[in-house]
């Protein structure tokens, strides 16, 4: 699918500025949908919704499916009479620069468990039935987390073997000792999709459209690999046979290994990838173009024997390429879908992605340096295309500029036909100029390259866990008049 030329900003909700420790779906994410529209953008980016699980990688996810809870707004369930303004007002001190996930989650966990208590006092509503009959993956997944809450957090394939493995007995056993809880991660859903899509309205309403995130693979301790076991590469007793990751290359001379099982490719065709069309157009409900992680993958995918330490000893295996995404299409219609193509790109996962019209991604920062061959400059760039100044998992334009050699500073300046010393006051704006004038029909820029920050606002850095990913925030009031006017000034220029 060809976009129009048009541009917008990545940030993910939980960077917006809160009082509660962690950006929400409430009054700031409005504020941030109408500073876009008074910029002139048309786009908002963010990661995945999902809720995040080991190292609170929104790519690693308890669920393909499940929203993540601690986006719900605390201040739109006081307005709907679930919790009061009193109980409110203790709030602990919460860095205002970053997130410290274990600590709001244990600041949020007890008033949603009090509001949950004044919501099933209450006759369900039409809206709430409807819910829980239209979303076919809701019952599974909250006796996942119930089981998961019970087992003290412990992976499923180290819960009792009977439910490990999912027996009928154990299962309906469990379903009624934890009814309760099973009920509470209902109403979090429910809650979270409800303000979520109240959100997206709002957006929709005002001419930004949502680009949401699809990694294409599911964290093993997750409830999709707990339910679905037929259609991982898992053996009898449930564990992993062959995991995902990337052979080793120029900049990791072992590759990277990131354990999530493979798909039984198949398996899942038998039935026409129903779980894949399921989770497509749950996806395609709750954002409006959907940016696929490692499309590569659907090509070719680096498949790496279980218990290996690296990904040294792994081997490309076809991926199902062509024939699902024609299934996919067949069953949903054209689907809005952004490529990540980065890293080695071969012939066929280019083949793949003209094939479906699907745009490809394009990097400022990988292409703006000394001895770069003149096709890849962004004057070059196809149309259909996705430029950014850097993504999620890139240093900040700042930072990365800081970090740059010499000869590449000489580079971009010569590039950008500026005094050094002008460069380097203003590289953030400048890349923004770049991305915005070329040739990709849709520009994205991270919120942190228009507010000038360095490498203290960077938001991941991959292949680690640990505390300087996914934290970021920026405060209120950092997005000013002058910014806002600077960047639609910006983008009426080139046409946008």
């Amino acid at each position: 699918m060809i976009f129009n030329r048009k541009s917008g900003i990545l940030l993910h909700p939980t960077s917006l500025p809160s009082r509660f420790g962690s950006g929400d779906l409430g009054q700031e994410a409005y504020k941030f949908v109408d500073f876009l529209t008074r910029s002139g953008q048309k786009l908002w980016q963010i990661l995945p919704l999902n809720l995040p699980g080991y190292g609170e990688s929104p790519f690693q996810c308890y669920s393909a499916f499940a929203g993540n809870p601690l986006l719900i707004s605390l201040d739109q369930l006081q307005e709907q009479g679930l919790l009061t303004q009193e109980e409110l007002a203790a709030i602990p001190s919460f860095n205002q620069d970053r997130v410290e996930f274990a600590k709001v989650r244990q600041y949020k966990e007890r008033l949603f468990r009090q509001a949950y208590r004044r919501f099933k006092k209450c006759q369900p509503s039409a809206a709430y039935q409807a819910f829980l009959k239209a979303s076919h993956w809701l019952a599974d997944y909250a006796l996942f987390m119930a089981l998961k809450q019970h087992f003290h957090g412990l992976p499923w394939n180290e819960w009792d073997a009977p439910l490990a493995l999912r027996q009928s007995k154990s299962m309906a056993e469990s379903r009624r000792l934890f009814e309760e809880e099973i009920q509470y991660q209902s109403f979090l859903q429910f809650t979270f999709f409800n303000q979520w899509m109240a959100l997206k309205g709002y957006a929709n309403n005002r001419g930004i459209r949502i680009i949401g995130d699809l990694p294409i693979f599911v964290s093993y301790d997750s409830s999709d690999a707990w339910v679905n076991p037929q259609l991982f590469e898992l053996d009898e007793r449930g564990k992993p046979i062959k995991v995902a990751g990337v052979p080793p290359d120029y900049f990791s001379p072992t590759g990277q290994l990131w354990g999530n099982p493979h798909y039984k490719w198949r398996e899942m065709e038998k039935d026409h990838y129903r779980w894949w069309r399921e989770r497509f157009q749950l996806l395609l409900q709750t954002v409006d173009i959907v940016r696929i992680d490692h499309f590569r993958g659907f090509a070719a995918y680096w498949e790496i024997p279980a218990g290996e330490t690296t990904a040294i000893n792994g081997r490309w295996v076809k991926g199902p390429g062509e024939k699902f995404f024609s299934t996919i299409i067949q069953y949903l219609g054209n689907i809005p879908v952004i490529a990540e193509d980065l890293g080695v790109i071969t012939p066929e996962v280019v083949a793949l992605k003209e094939q479906f019209q699907f745009p490809g991604m394009k990097i400022l920062h990988f292409n703006l340096h000394q001895g770069e061959k003149e096709k890849f400059l962004p004057e070059h760039y196809e149309p259909n295309s996705v430029v950014y100044t850097g993504t999620h998992d890139n240093d900040t334009t700042l930072g990365w500029y800081q970090k740059l050699m010499s000869a590449d500073k000489e580079f971009l300046a010569t590039y950008l036909q500026l005094e050094p010393a002008r460069v380097e006051k203003d590289i953030c704006w400048q890349l923004i100029k770049v991305a915005s004038h070329s040739n990709s029909n849709t520009a994205i820029i991270p919120l942190q390259d228009v507010l000038e920050l360095g490498s203290e606002a960077r938001m991941n850095y991959p292949g680690t866990v640990g505390d300087n990913n996914w934290q970021w925030r920026f405060r209120s009031g950092a997005l000013t008049p002058e910014i806002e006017n600077r960047l639609a000034a910006l983008t009426k220029a080139a046409g946008r």
